[in-house]
């Protein structure tokens, strides 16, 4: 079960962090990442980091420069740090968790645990 939090409204430039936390069992096989989904478009992968080693990978370098990926300590919740926002990123963001497996995958279709999604708009 996850469950986000954090969207909102802001205006072009400005940050924001979203946070999902994990009800269940995570170890170090959890990967958790985010995805996101714009009216018309694909979900699309923005970022995910492996549990155990805390290595994280980005959907490129314009979302690595402004986004941050990162976990708590106690391991059951996942944010994502977004910076310098623009037009472009307004979307519904959305985490989902995997477990097992190696490597951090970018494809949703490796995912089957979802949350329920949550509203980021940004103004011009």
């Amino acid at each position: 079960h996850l469950v986000e939090s954090g969207g909102g409204l802001v205006q072009s430039g400005g940050d924001l962090r979203l946070s999902c936390v994990i009800s269940g069992r995570t170890d170090d096989t959890t990967t958790m990442a985010w995805f996101r989904q714009s009216p018309g478009k694909e979900r699309a992968f923005v970022a995910a980091i492996k549990w155990g080693t805390g290595t994280a990978v980005y959907a490129d370098s314009s979302i690595s420069g402004r986004f941050s990926i990162s976990k708590n300590i106690a391991g059951d919740t996942v944010y994502l740090q977004m910076n310098v926002l623009r037009p472009e990123d307004t979307a519904v963001y959305y985490c989902a968790a995997r477990f097992g497996g190696y490597g951090l995958s970018r494809s949703k279709d490796t995912y089957p645990y979802w949350g329920q999604g949550t509203q980021v708009t940004v103004s011009s």
